[in-house]
């Protein structure tokens, strides 16, 4: 069998130049390119992963697992999951996108699951998924906090959500709010946990009395209640229970579209009734609206690119030192929702 080494010395070029006129991640002069697959051709050199998977004993496929009916994908995990797609390629792994139904994967599937490791996105408490992946002895990197009982550690990337819910409290107590609402992710999703407790810490911290009707979690996706949930809670808090709340803390952009539905319903006006701040949003969606919403950026491109190096490191593919943590840095995004009392 061919190699890309022998046809590299044939062609009088790099692997790097043979590489690139068959990915085509790169330009090559067409020179070039045709003495390349003229050698090819003599050789009968396939650059297909099964041939290099038979050399290699590897499937040179990461995959990319989805908690099942967790999230309708939105323009965080659209930029995410492109990051993973661009950088596994720049190590010659395909992305498998892999949504595992929970409850219904048994170990034995593991023995042929078509992939060298894999990145675990959204992890919920006692998530299945890891324990699967730990067992069968499948590396993998979360991108998220990892909360399962018989696992003490695990390789991960992840925001600072600690200090992220924390510093959105601090921005509107300095602004003089103190009827804070946060409408949080659901409440089995590791991160929504640690928000939880970043918001009721701050708010301790800030000697404010922590509600009842001051921290609400998303339903299951395949609830009813799913796609109502920020119109219904705003509905419910401001208008039935009558609640004198003056900022909202959105967990995401569809979230806090719906809020801004409910506040222009209830007669009100944001941000002169009430400010609304959103966690995880599109950047470009937040200045497009009307007002433009203050926002926390992120970084989902780099929780990509992190995640992925992680896990070549830990497949042997990159060398050197790597934290078994990383954490992306993210910061405050301040436009027009958000307003001082």
């Amino acid at each position: 069998m061919a190699t890309i080494d022998d046809v590299a010395r044939l062609a009088k070029v790099s692997k790097g130049t043979v590489s690139n006129v068959f990915s085509q991640k790169r330009p090559t002069s067409k020179e070039v390119t045709e003495r390349v697959m003229s050698v090819s051709r003599k050789l009968n050199y396939v650059p297909n992963h099964i041939a290099r998977s038979l050399v290699t004993k590897k499937t040179m496929a990461i995959g990319l697992t989805i908690p099942h009916g967790s999230f309708f994908f939105n323009a965080f995990h659209t930029q995410f999951i492109n990051a993973v797609i661009l950088e596994a390629s720049y190590y010659g792994y395909r992305v498998l996108l892999d949504m595992i139904p929970l409850q219904k994967v048994k170990t034995p599937f593991l023995s042929s699951y078509p992939i060298d490791g894999a990145v675990v996105m959204s992890p919920t408490t006692d998530d299945e998924r890891i324990d699967l992946m730990h067992l069968g002895q499948i590396p993998f990197v979360t991108v998220g906090k990892v909360m399962n009982a018989n696992i003490d550690h695990a390789a991960s990337v992840d925001n600072d959500n600690m200090k992220i819910i924390t510093s959105i409290c601090s921005y509107f107590i300095d602004k003089g709010h103190r009827n804070l609402m946060f409408l949080n992710a659901n409440e089995l999703m590791t991160v929504s946990i640690v928000r939880t407790a970043g918001f009721i810490q701050a708010m301790h911290d800030h000697q404010i009395e922590v509600e009842p009707h001051m921290i609400h979690h998303k339903p299951a996706i395949l609830s009813n209640e799913y796609m109502d949930y920020g119109y219904a809670e705003t509905i419910r808090v401001l208008g039935k229970l009558k609640k004198q709340v003056t900022a909202i803390i959105a967990d995401d952009d569809r979230t806090a579209f719906s809020v801004l539905n409910a506040i222009k319903d209830l007669g009100l006006r944001v941000p002169e009734d009430i400010s609304l701040f959103v966690i995880c949003g599109d950047l470009s969606m937040m200045v497009q609206s009307n007002p433009s919403l203050s926002s926390m950026d992120l970084q989902p491109s780099e929780l990509g690119v992190q995640s992925v190096r992680l896990l070549m490191h830990k497949l042997d593919v990159l060398k050197g030192d790597f934290p078994e943590n990383k954490i992306i840095d993210s910061k405050i995004i301040e436009r027009d929702s958000c307003s001082t009392i």
